[in-house]
């Protein structure tokens, strides 16, 4: 049996291959610019010009360790391993070339090769690609946790490493570009190059598409190419000084002026669907179950209608609260507290809530809590969704109180709201409904709606793969510690 799963492997490199680009630059550049920072992205940029003349001369061996020392030296591995964690999949994704994969894909053993560190690459090609060993250089660490910025292998050292895979057998197949410098592939029984054909009428489909990036972390929307990365700098300086005049109007104008005042600062609000009208003379507001895609959910939302209407949060900043122009309602994630404060708010009129209970950038909407069903028949869905050219406006690793700053210095950031009809009463509690199949329905349409997928994760498994926690908080108060003594201990004392 295992002479047969020998019989049927694959060797890939990664670079070039399985990823479009061969140039591992840019990624290079992610590492510094998240795991580091703005001084050490800029300084890495510097060295392009001089890694580029050793790739001519022949030296590419030489800029690849240049590359390596640059963007990691001094780093902490723990760094590292969360950007390779949370940042890197999504551009690797995004590069892949789906004929080298569907080839790839076909094989029972499966082996990439890469010349990048092996930490950078090892979890998305494992649990992405389904690859079975990554090999690649390894980065020297000192005993405190910190990366030197030096490799202990080379290029010999990594085919050495593949050949040692495959001592009972030689590999079925080896994926390489033409100018691969790597020397295994001698061993392979046969090799490949690009461009791929594949048969596209293959039933397979689920060995023809890589599991995808559902969630993922970093600042940047674009790939840092050089280019890119000198167009990130170049703007900088004016970013910021947009967003800080962008907060100051939104801050000190009245709502009902701000969808005028927006374009001349570049913004746009796309608006579909036909907004409720205030309600007067009711008992209960109307709550409004919005897709959740960054923290200015809720601003726009007041801003199309014109009025401010009360959000309920979980752990936003405080610099966040402040800036806020909409009054913020924190709730503490125990349910009955928190089921008494919706209900509080409710009595006195509309409320926004978000019940995936974090952002998701991808077109996923994660599983909605069913809370917001049990209290009210009165339910707009709102589907929000966002686009922005530079700077992610979420980060579940980062300080979080920059999350509206980097929204706001996106050059032409865009919204769209989406306004579904209200809930008919047989859709809600009040038929007989669970709470739970009420949640469903309304995250399926407002999918529907945008064109995305739902999905059963959940906020803590966002935070276990972006952050390595379940993103629990504290209470925010006294008050709330106590509630929450007095809900643990409220079966006991009944």
């Amino acid at each position: 049996m295992q002479k047969m799963v020998m019989e049927n492997s694959i060797v890939s490199e990664f670079e070039g291959i399985l990823l479009k680009d061969s140039d591992p630059f840019s990624y290079f550049m992610l590492v510094a610019f998240e795991a580091s920072g703005l001084i050490r992205f800029a300084l890495l940029l510097l060295c392009w010009p001089v890694i580029r003349f050793l790739d001519a001369l022949g030296m590419g061996d030489a800029g690849l360790k240049l590359m390596v020392f640059v963007a990691t030296a001094g780093l902490r591995v723990l760094e590292i391993e969360s950007v390779s964690r949370a940042v890197l999949p999504k551009f690797f994704m995004d590069d892949i070339d789906m004929e080298a994969w569907r080839v790839f894909s076909r094989y029972d053993k499966r082996v990439v090769v890469t010349k990048m560190p092996r930490i950078m690459v090892e979890r998305f090609v494992k649990e992405h690609l389904r690859a079975d060993e990554v090999v690649g250089s390894e980065l020297v660490v000192n005993r405190f946790g910190f990366a030197t910025g030096l490799v202990n292998s080379d290029i010999g050292f990594i085919s050495s490493k593949v050949a040692k895979l495959f001592v009972d057998d030689e590999p079925s197949l080896g994926l390489r570009r033409a100018t691969s410098s790597f020397q295994f592939f001698s061993i392979c029984k046969k090799q490949m190059h690009s461009p791929f054909i594949t048969d596209e009428n293959c039933d397979d489909h689920q060995l023809l598409r890589p599991v995808p990036v559902i969630f993922h972390d970093g600042r940047l929307v674009m790939r840092p190419t050089p280019s890119t990365a000198l167009l990130i700098l170049s703007w900088m300086p004016l970013g910021i000084l947009l967003a800080i005049i962008r907060i100051i109007i939104g801050v000190m104008l009245p709502l009902r002026i701000i969808p005028y005042v927006t374009p001349l600062f570049g913004g746009k609000i796309i608006v579909k669907g036909k907004p409720p009208s205030p309600i007067s003379g009711s008992s209960s507001g109307v709550l409004f179950v919005c897709t959740h895609r960054t923290l200015m959910d809720p601003v726009v939302l007041s801003t199309v209608l014109m009025r401010k209407i009360p959000a309920v949060t979980y752990s936003i900043s405080r610099l966040s609260e402040i800036l806020s122009p909409i009054p913020t309602v924190r709730l503490t994630r125990i349910r009955e507290v928190d089921a008494q404060k919706i209900k509080h708010e409710l009595s006195k009129g509309d409320l926004v809530v978000c019940p995936e209970g974090t952002t998701c950038r991808e077109p996923f909407l994660l599983r909605f809590s069913g809370l917001f069903a049990e209290l009210t028949d009165r339910i707009v869905p709102v589907a929000m969704n966002y686009r922005v050219g530079f700077f992610h406006a979420t980060t579940a690793g980062g300080w979080k109180a920059l999350d509206p700053i980097f929204f706001f210095m996106n050059p032409r950031p865009v919204y769209e709201v989406t306004f579904l009809n209200q809930l008919p009463a047989e859709a809600t509690c009040s038929s007989g409904k669970s709470p739970h199949d009420v949640a469903n329905y309304v995250q399926r349409i407002l999918a529907a709606t945008l064109g995305f997928e739902c999905t059963n994760f959940t906020r803590k498994d966002k935070y276990r793969v972006l952050a390595g926690n379940d993103g629990t908080v504290s209470c925010t108060s006294l008050v709330d510690q106590v509630k929450k003594v007095v809900s643990t201990f409220k079966p006991f004392l009944q």
